[in-house]
């Protein structure tokens, strides 16, 4: 794209005054770079993104309260990650942090485990086994 038609539509980012930076090729025909406010299809593939993950989040913090999931769910939809990259930070293989979900094996788990999903989200034991805190 030439760089007099880099976008410069309205989106979150110009509301912060912020501005991404594109590639684009100056008069000469060499690449430059140019700023811009935003582009209307990445502002609404992005806007529909934080709403799904939003959703998600709801759907997982209800799923706690009527105790069919454990609170590493939420914190895990909270943060934006997936059990795959949860797993790996907290160090364990997937299928046993999705056993975590279970509510039966989570209240059985020990102070150090606990505290590394604690640890990863930034948040106490006491905030981890009780999303109200």
């Amino acid at each position: 794209m030439k760089k007099n038609e880099v976008p410069q539509d309205k989106s979150n980012l110009e509301s912060a005054n912020i501005k991404e930076m594109y590639y684009a090729v100056d008069e000469n025909g060499e690449y430059t770079t140019e700023l811009s406010t935003g582009w209307d299809p990445k502002t609404i593939a992005l806007d529909n993104a934080i709403k799904d993950i939003e959703e998600r989040t709801e759907i997982a913090k209800q799923k706690v309260l009527n105790n069919t999931t454990s609170p590493i769910e939420y914190y895990m939809e909270l943060h934006k990650m997936d059990v795959g990259i949860l797993a790996s930070y907290v160090g364990m293989w997937a299928w046993r942090v999705k056993r975590h979900f279970k509510p039966s094996v989570f209240k059985k788990l020990s102070k150090k485990t606990l505290q590394k999903y604690a640890d990863i989200f930034e948040i106490t034991i006491e905030q981890l086994k009780d999303i109200h805190k």
